[in-house]
Parts: structure tokens; sequence; C-alpha cells
């Protein structure tokens, strides 16, 4: 493509706002969504329960992710009258076709990473950048 004055006109082709890839991943990208999805792949579970499974989540963030994707349509929440009140939660028709990407992303996360940790080891000893900043643990 020719640069110049006609440049500022190109219209992007890639839009945050517009792009349904995008908006997807906004729903799916946070970490604690894939645990959640994770945790409820087996079948229904109760909230302590899966609190339990869920290494490092807290009350709170576990509760925001199932109130979010029960809003989004992904996970379903059934309360059984009793004393004290039984709360089930489970993946929805649609929450259950995400296990099979989540399990693709899994399955490349384990094969990718020892390359990318490689990768970044050598940038930063050809750059000279720390390596004590990599967000993957050693």
């Amino acid at each position: 493509m020719e640069m110049g004055k006609n440049a500022g006109s190109v219209r992007p082709d890639i839009s945050v706002k517009d792009c349904a890839y995008s908006k997807a991943l906004d729903i799916i990208a946070d970490k604690w969504t894939v645990l959640v999805v994770y945790a409820l792949e087996g079948g229904s579970m109760r909230y302590g329960e899966m609190r339990r499974r869920i290494d490092g989540i807290s009350q709170k963030m576990l509760t925001h992710t199932l109130r979010q994707l029960e809003r989004d349509g992904l996970v379903s929440r059934v309360v059984t009258p009793s004393v004290p009140p039984a709360t089930h939660y489970s993946l929805t028709p649609l929450g259950v076709t995400l296990v099979g990407l989540l399990q693709t992303l899994k399955q490349w996360a384990h094969d990718a990473l020892p390359l990318i940790e490689r990768a970044r080891d050598n940038f930063d000893r050809n750059t000279g950048a720390a390596t004590e900043n990599s967000e993957f643990p050693k």
C-alpha cells in the first residue's frame, strides 16, 4: 500500500468495538472464567465445592465470575429450597461449547510454554533484559 496523503483515510479492518472475536475474548479471556468453566466441565457443582476446587479464588471473585457467566448464558444456577438452600451451578449447552475450545488452548499452552520461555530467555540474554519480569514461573 502506498503511504502518503491517502494513508490517513484507510479505515482499520480490526475494531475492538465491533469485532465479534474481541467481544468473545472480553467474555472468556479472564483467568477465573476459564477456571470456573474447567471446574464445571464435569457437571453440576455447589458453590463451596467450586471454591475449594479453584485454588486462589476469593469468594468475591467467584461470585462475580459466576454472575457474569450466568448473565452471558454460559452457566445456569439452580436453587433447591431446603434448609439451608442448596445452590448448584452447571454449564449451559452454550457453556459446554467452550470446553473443547479451552481444552485446545490448554494443550497449546502445555506444548508452547516451554518454547515461549526459551524464546524469552534467548531474547533477554541477547538484549540484556532482566528475566525477573517473566510472566511465567520457572
